[in-house]
């Protein structure tokens, strides 16, 4: 996973806390005019000209949100910037800076700190953000990533969840499922190479489903898109636990009802495949995964011919009256109530 480089071990203690955050963010520099001062100081200093400033965190821990072994941490940092970038664009925002805090126990050398730190710039050289602060600490349970993002917006732009009105299209961006299944396909390997140790893992052909869970992308693209088609979302969020959770909490702050259309969800033809191996039902997959990070929004049925033709895009049902309740219509024309069956942060995966 580490480069051989890794091998050569630097310890944080000869560092010290303010040595560490020195070595690593000694290059960073600001492009943003809104990013006045970044680290070095008590605060970091952010000037937004009368636009609106969205802000959200996320913290990663080692153990519950990730697992080392099939896990690189060049990725993992790239990741833990895209969690929290999704939450901006959901607020069909533009995200602008991060801060970054870890807490680490000593079996981190330096440089693997360096591979961890190499994906967060990756990400922000990526996503043109600028790194202006954070903390580091020691752990005695591994390795915990705390970033918060920060982005901003017209007011006149912003999109909640609270703003889906019946007969509204559900829309979707990319297709489901596919993190989930490369997280199975990461695990099975797992559990074979700790039955034998010689074993090389035969990941060739799920190259999409494990990228999309080492590497997913955050869909910058779809504020500017909407923007492009003039298309303003009535709802919108991002879907990190699931389809069906993240469906129930647009209806629940909408007060709203939906139908969605199992025969519309958008799904990868190597989930399908995957799916059909593993002996898993796509559908449940979709539904429950989690990880996608694709955004989930609403829009009114006058702007269906803007979106209609989109590859980006795809509408999987509409918004009904709350009495309605919340439904999936299988294939068979069957109604079944939604449940969020998702990713549940207080359950430690087994």
């Amino acid at each position: 996973m580490l480069e051989d480089k890794n091998q050569q071990r630097t310890s944080l203690a000869d560092l010290g806390e303010f040595g560490l955050i020195k070595h690593l963010t000694d290059s960073i520099k600001l492009t943003h005019k809104s990013s006045i001062t970044g680290v070095g100081d008590d605060a970091a200093v952010l000037e937004f000209n009368k636009k609106q400033v969205l802000v959200s965190t996320d913290l990663l821990v080692e153990g519950v949100h990730f697992d080392l072994s099939y896990m690189p941490l060049k990725h993992l940092g790239y990741k833990a910037v895209m969690v929290n970038l999704s939450d901006i664009y959901a607020m069909n925002g533009t995200a602008t800076q991060i801060t970054v805090s870890i807490a680490v126990s000593n079996r981190f050398p330096l440089e693997a700190i360096e591979e961890l730190y190499a994906g967060i710039h990756l990400a922000c050289k990526s996503y043109d953000i600028d790194l202006v602060g954070g903390d580091t600490t020691s752990s005695t349970k591994g390795l915990l990533i705390s970033i918060t993002a920060i982005g901003e917006i017209d007011k006149k732009d912003v999109v909640y969840r609270n703003g889906a009105k019946p007969n509204d299209l559900l829309v979707v961006s990319g297709d489901l499922g596919a993190a989930y299944l490369g997280l199975q396909v990461l695990e099975r390997e797992k559990q074979v190479f700790q039955a034998n140790p010689n074993a090389q893992p035969d990941l060739e052909n799920y190259t999409y489903l494990v990228e999309r869970q080492l590497k997913p992308e955050a869909r910058k693209d779809i504020p500017k898109l909407l923007k492009e088609l003039e298309v303003t979302p009535t709802s919108m969020i991002d879907i990190s636990d699931g389809l069906s959770s993240e469906i129930i909490h647009l209806c629940t702050q909408s007060k709203v009802g939906c139908n969605l259309f199992e025969d519309k969800i958008p799904l990868d033809q190597q989930v399908i495949a995957t799916c059909e191996e593993f002996k898993l039902d796509s559908t449940t997959i979709a539904l429950s995964g989690g990880e996608d990070y694709e955004l989930l929004f609403t829009v009114d049925t006058a702007d269906f011919p803007k979106i209609k033709a989109n590859p980006n895009l795809t509408v999987i049902g509409h918004m009904t009256e709350k009495n309605e309740g919340m439904n999936l219509i299988t294939r068979a024309n069957q109604k079944i109530e939604l449940t969020a069956q998702g990713w549940n942060a207080m359950l430690k995966k087994g």
